[in-house]
């Protein structure tokens, strides 16, 4: 393949990789945007391994890995559940800074890289290759921390060390330092040691600042570590003289950061705090008295499951929030049998989705689509929240921090400001917990306690197929 048709087939992707987000951005267009981002990850492998970089030599190799990875790939897209999702896309941004690392290292060793650049630009290539394993080394430190978190292998309590931001201060100076003798160094092993403490350093870094972010944050550190992963193949793209590498390097960036954005202003925090960490504990008790917290008045009313298929019988309009607690129970096709019986009934039945419900964005949104409940029931937090006056009944399905009213009703609530689902102010709410924990921020919930509240105790798979029996009898 001539270089000019490579040009073309690189343009064409990364045409098609816009297209693709594009189609991500709506659920009804979401599988479009999936084939474009196929068909255009298609032609950009073809490109690459049938363009001028590639001898014949090399496509033995290529080919063997391709198999090996296609094959992992299939595995694991059997293998893994729905639910597992947020855990995986950690996973699969760890594969990417470590993709930068062995780059940026296999272009130090390589004495051919450099043979035919003047001086300029072999400076600005090795700077292109510290950055490139820097920025590499955070996001596969970070996503393997995050993986564990999401997975929970790793407590989601924010591990806070004393002095943090000065030890994450001298860690920057010391880098920079590092990055100073390794450009000025003279040959492969003089610039090996710097190479080295710093690539040490970015992947305790990457530890250090992910196990301080606590599990309420999680969905941003996912769509952070999205923007690093980008940024990491754009670093990649800069060492391999690759444009379209650079090009869909710079478009996952780009989109992580305004997602990580995004996410933040859902929560009411600053992408600052949240790299600080801090906010957001394991599920645990309520909060103690003299905490500082306005504590709940008032007494929980448990409710059965009989008694809920009840309330959802006469109700005319319904509206169902799913969070974390449903994905862990895997409750979401159940969730799809009580939403088609009530319509069938002449329910009106409505989901609303909060930004940051679950543990990475959108995780609601691919759960209620496995489920095949349909895209024109599915809202966002903003468009339904004027709506709950007139609701019936609200159900809440495994969420808790989404729909505190402390956030509105207590300025001194860690979670003061944050927007949240009003479900509060529906006729009826129901809440369906395991118990009276509180969710991941580790603040207490006076939902639970309102006059208009019940409780529905238990794990939300099995209440849940209970409330689908009460509703066929």
């Amino acid at each position: 393949m001539t270089a000019s048709l490579s040009t073309v087939c690189y343009l064409a992707a990364t045409i098609l990789f816009i297209l693709c987000l594009g189609g991500l951005s709506d659920q009804e267009t979401s599988r479009r945007g999936n084939l474009y981002g196929i068909v255009g990850m298609t032609i950009a492998v073809l490109a690459t391994v049938l363009g001028t970089q590639v001898t014949a030599t090399g496509y033995p190799y290529i080919l063997g890995a391709m198999v090996v990875g296609a094959c992992i790939g299939l595995y694991a897209a059997r293998i893994v559940k729905m639910t597992q999702m947020p855990e995986l896309v950690a996973l699969m941004h760890s594969l990417v800074g470590l993709a930068a690392m062995l780059v940026g290292y296999a272009n130090f060793i390589d004495p051919a890289v450099a043979a035919t650049m003047t001086p300029a630009e072999n400076t600005i290539h090795e700077i292109e290759m510290y950055l490139g394993v820097l920025i590499g080394a955070v996001t596969f430190s970070g996503s393997v921390i995050a993986f564990g978190k999401l997975s929970a292998r790793i407590s989601g309590k924010p591990m806070l060390l004393p002095g943090r931001h000065w030890i994450n201060l001298t860690g920057l100076v010391v880098v920079l330092y590092y990055g100073y003798a390794f450009v000025n160094a003279h040959g492969v092993a003089e610039a090996m040691t710097p190479l080295i403490v710093m690539t040490v350093i970015a992947l305790l870094f990457g530890v250090h600042m992910v196990m301080a972010i606590g599990g309420a944050d999680m969905p941003v550190v996912v769509s952070m570590l999205n923007s690093y992963s980008g940024w990491a193949a754009a670093a990649t793209g800069f060492m391999l003289s690759n444009d379209l590498l650079i090009v869909t390097g710079a478009l996952v960036g780009s989109s992580g950061a305004i997602l990580s954005y995004i996410m933040c202003r859902a929560m009411n925090r600053n992408f600052i705090s949240v790299i600080a960490g801090g906010f957001g504990t394991d599920s645990g008790a309520p909060a103690a008295k003299g905490s500082g917290q306005v504590q709940p008045a008032g007494e929980v009313q448990p409710i059965q499951a009989s008694e809920t298929a009840e309330m959802l019988k006469e109700a005319k309009n319904v509206i169902i929030v799913p969070g974390y607690g449903m994905a862990v129970a895997q409750a979401q096709h159940t969730v799809q049998e009580i939403t088609k019986a009530l319509r069938e009934k002449g329910v009106n039945v409505r989901f609303g989705i909060h930004p940051v419900a679950g543990r990475m964005p959108g995780h609601m949104n691919v759960l209620l689509a496995e489920a095949k409940v349909p895209y024109d029931i599915v809202f966002e937090m903003d468009e339904l929240n004027d709506d709950f006056p007139d609701t019936d009944v609200a159900m809440v399905i495994g969420a808790n921090d989404i729909v505190n009213p402390a956030a509105q009703e207590d300025p001194t609530s860690p979670i003061a400001g944050m927007p949240v689902l009003e479900v509060w102010k529906a006729k009826h709410s129901i809440v369906m917990k395991r118990s009276m924990a509180s969710g991941y921020a580790g603040v207490d919930n006076p939902l639970f306690y309102k006059d208009n509240n019940r409780m529905l105790f238990g794990d939300a798979k099995k209440m849940l197929d209970e409330v689908m029996v009460a509703l066929k009898s």
